[in-house]
């Protein structure tokens, strides 16, 4: 068109054609970059997990309706996961435990997390490689690579803050997730770990020893009440009287209990060291059963012993026995509802240690209350004092052994452990 104009002399309209030819010529080719260069911007940004550009005011652009789609999936994902990990560091920056996480980098590891309490505990900056670590707790860093970043439990010494030597648990464990290897470290003091038990032991003991003097004084208190009530009459009937006479009985009996259970806690408190002699454990077995004979007799309880083992054990026998005769106690009254009872007694030997076996085919102890058994004056029985397995417990880790229970298939087994000669 613009030759034909210049052929017919219209030099001014065959300039502007020309002009406008290339105005357009321009503008398609702006708009065919501007099209790619999102294109690429998006793409770019979903590799680079760059989501912070606002792709919203490209809605004329059908063509990538699918793939801004995908960008704000993407987006939204990526913003759940931000979350998680600030949740999931917030967690783990407030735990009163030292916690790093490995990464590992080809041949060598780098600090992929590291928790405030582990910095600031042991003074040691925010590290990124591993090496540097090991420049500031040698003694840690050596007992990992001595067991080649495998998962261990042991316990180690460190100086802390240039003070002495404290102890600490260490456990880790290793594991691969998306073909990334993860070695996780968790340390503990020691010490915290056993002022933790001590306070959760004394919180416990106290709800109890509050629960057992609330039940005792509050009767009494209402009983005196009444009793200061009567006495202000005038004159005082024979009813009156015989109420009297009544609540006096009954406060006395809850002070004979409330004197039973002050005498129980000095028990338990003053327990004597072990008097120790050599005894072998079928003799001490069979003390005991001997003790319990008449009871198991009449209450049809069979007991089935297969110890055979010719083992010595250093002991105090009068306590042992005790251990022994509260075991056996329980299963009796775990065998109350049961037709055919009985109780299963048997020893193994092994790591120089003695494992003896108790156990009857009674209904176990329930879920909800497998961590209160050894808890002192807890019990489930109107007429026990509930310090007989706290007491056997106490017993047995006085003779450096310990006392411990399995619930299996609705059957408890307590296992008591002891040195072996």
């Amino acid at each position: 068109m613009s030759i034909f104009l210049f052929e017919k002399e219209l030099i001014f309209t065959s300039t502007f054609v020309v002009f406008i030819v290339l105005l357009l010529v321009v503008e398609l080719y702006i708009h065919v970059k501007n099209v790619f260069s999102i294109y690429d911007r998006t793409i770019t940004s979903i590799l680079k997990n760059d989501f912070t550009a606002d792709y919203s005011t490209y809605s004329g652009y059908k063509n990538y309706v699918e793939l801004f789609q995908l960008y704000e999936r993407l987006k939204s994902k990526e913003k759940e996961e931000t979350s998680k990990d600030i949740v999931y560091r917030s967690i783990l920056n407030n735990i009163e435990s030292g916690i790093i996480i490995l990464q590992k980098e080809e041949t060598d590891w780098k600090i992929f997390l590291m928790n405030d309490y582990f910095s600031k505990h042991f003074q040691v900056p925010k590290v990124s490689k591993w090496k540097y670590l090991k420049n500031q707790l040698p003694s840690l860093c050596q007992i990992i690579e001595d067991h080649h970043f495998q998962e261990l439990k042991t316990s180690l010494e460190i100086r802390v803050n240039q003070q002495e030597n404290q102890t600490f648990a260490l456990q880790t464990a290793r594991n691969e997730i998306y073909n990334q290897d993860y070695f996780i470290v968790l340390l503990d003091s020691i010490q915290n770990v056993i002022e933790k038990k001590e306070k959760e032991a004394w919180i416990n003991l106290m709800k109890v020893i509050s629960h057992e003097l609330l039940n005792s004084i509050t009767p009494i208190r209402s009983l005196s009440q009444n009793l200061q009530d009567v006495v202000q009459q005038e004159t005082i009937s024979t009813e009156d009287l015989d109420d009297m006479k009544n609540s006096v009985a009954a406060m006395l009996r809850r002070s004979d209990h409330l004197q039973q259970f002050v005498e129980s806690y000095r028990k338990l408190a003053m327990l004597p060291s072990p008097k120790k002699e050599k005894i072998k454990l079928q003799q001490l077995m069979d003390n005991s059963l001997q003790l319990m004979a008449p009871l198991f007799k009449q209450e049809q309880i069979e007991v089935i012993n297969t110890i055979s083992l010719n083992h010595n054990l250093n002991v105090d026998l009068q306590q042992m026995e005790q251990v022994l005769i509260n075991l056996f106690t329980n299963c009796r009254y775990a065998l109350k509802e049961v037709a055919h009872k009985q109780i299963y007694i048997s020893a193994e030997a092994k790591e120089n240690r003695v494992f003896i076996y108790i156990s009857d085919n009674g209904n176990g102890i329930e879920k909800e209350i497998e961590n209160k058994i050894f808890l002192p004056f807890f019990t489930t029985r109107k007429e026990g004092a509930g310090i007989g397995l706290t007491l056997s417990k106490n017993i047995i880790e006085s003779h450096g052994g310990y006392l411990a229970y399995r619930n299996e298939n609705n059957k408890t087994t307590f296992v008591i452990c002891l040195v072996d000669l």
